[in-house]
Parts: C-alpha cells; structure tokens; sequence
C-alpha cells in the first residue's frame, strides 16, 4: 500500500464525513431527530460542538477553541508528514496504514468544520461572553450557506455531529448509590463520522498493536528484547 493509496483513502472519508455532515447541516433543523430505518436505537440527531470527539473541551470559550483548531492543524499537518517517512522506509503494515489513513482522515475531517463552518453557514454555535459558555440561542430554522456572511471567524466553525446509538434506554435501580433511580441511555454520546473514523484507527491500533506496529518503532522494540532476555 503505497502513499498515494494513503491519501486516496484519507480523501475517501473526508468526503463521506463531509457529505453527511453537509447534509444535516442544511436539511435537519438543531436537536431534530430521525430513525434510520424505523430503529429506535440508531438516528441521525443534528447537535454541534465546539471542543473535540464527542464534545469534550479544552476550555468552553474562544481562546479555548482557537488553540483546539490550531492543535488539530498542527497534528494533522505533521501526521501526514509522519507517515510518509514511515511509509517510505517500508516497515508499516498495510492494516497499521489504513488505521494510520482513518485517524489522520477523522482528524482533518474536524478541522475542515473549526477552520471553515463560521464562515461557510449562517447558524451555528456562538460564544455567548456574559454567560461564559457556547450557545444555540440564535438558531433557528435551517441553516443556509453564506460564504463571506456567516456566523464565525477563521478557526471558530463548531462541529457538526449526528450519529446517535441509544442501544439502552432505562433507569439506574435505586438501591445504586448516587444515580438510583436516574436515567441511564448507552451510547449516550452523540458524534460524526470523523470521529468513527479516529475512534476505530485508535482501538485497532491499541488492540492489535502487536501484530500491526511490528518494526515501525525498532529501538524501542530492541530494547524490550533486551530486557526480556
């Protein structure tokens, strides 16, 4: 599997991830809902976020988002410089590449909607500076593409996200300390095809590291040979 391959497969889901999220970006109005296929525990359910997968932050304010994207950029841009000298010199399998391809792909995926959504659309998540935090106040209707008019600045686009699998719906016993007697929805967290892409590379990579990293870190690898002999 060559470089070139590499990139072609990047390309491939950010298109995907891009394309979905354009979709429910212009046709779902925010915190509708639907069924794929009739089934309760998978929808397509329109949420933003400004922080990272599944809507963690680093900090829920500007200067927080501003070093989250320009975080990203420099991880994305530097991954692809990575993997092309490990590409080079031979030693990455081609199931290592194509985890490697979906975690750069899921990566670059996010970035597009922090660096470009503010001002591709007209609605999204805003900074609210006297409550301190992002809010959908302003969000109403559908959005619309406004390129030059839209919502944000560089860098300041939120994250589109619709994928939701509550496979359990029911509520905590109450003998539970703290949470009896409280709903409890698994998998509660709602998140795009991007972050698939990032959290199924990762898993693979931890899972059968093994196997698929063999020969990409030698010295450290020489050194664990060592200690165990």
């Amino acid at each position: 599997m060559k470089y070139k391959h590499i990139l072609g497969l990047v390309f491939l889901i950010i298109l995907i991830d891009q394309l979905l999220k354009f979709y429910i970006k212009l046709n779902f109005e925010y915190g509708s809902s639907i069924k794929v296929l009739g089934l309760d525990w998978f929808q397509l359910y329109f949420i933003e976020n400004s922080g990272m997968a599944f809507g963690m932050k680093i900090m829920d304010n500007t200067t927080g988002k501003t070093i989250l994207t320009l975080f990203r950029l420099i991880a994305v841009s530097y991954g692809f410089v990575w993997v092309k000298k490990i590409v080079d010199k031979g030693t990455l399998k081609n199931g290592a590449k194509i985890c490697i391809a979906m975690i750069l792909a899921g990566a670059a995926g996010n970035l597009i909607d922090s660096l470009f959504y503010g001002l591709i659309f007209d609605k999204g998540l805003m900074y609210d500076a006297v409550r301190g935090y992002y809010t959908v106040d302003h969000y109403d209707g559908l959005a619309k593409i406004a390129i030059g008019n839209g919502y944000a600045g560089l860098m300041h686009g939120s994250v589109v996200d619709m994928l939701y699998f509550p496979i359990i719906n029911t509520t905590w016993p109450n003998w539970v300390p703290i949470v009896g007697g409280q709903a409890f929805t698994f998998f509660d967290p709602i998140f795009n095809f991007a972050d698939f892409a990032i959290s199924f590379g990762v898993i693979t990579l931890l899972v059968f590291q093994k196997s698929l990293l063999t020969g990409v870190f030698p010295q450290k690898e020489e050194r664990n040979n060592a200690q165990e002999q």
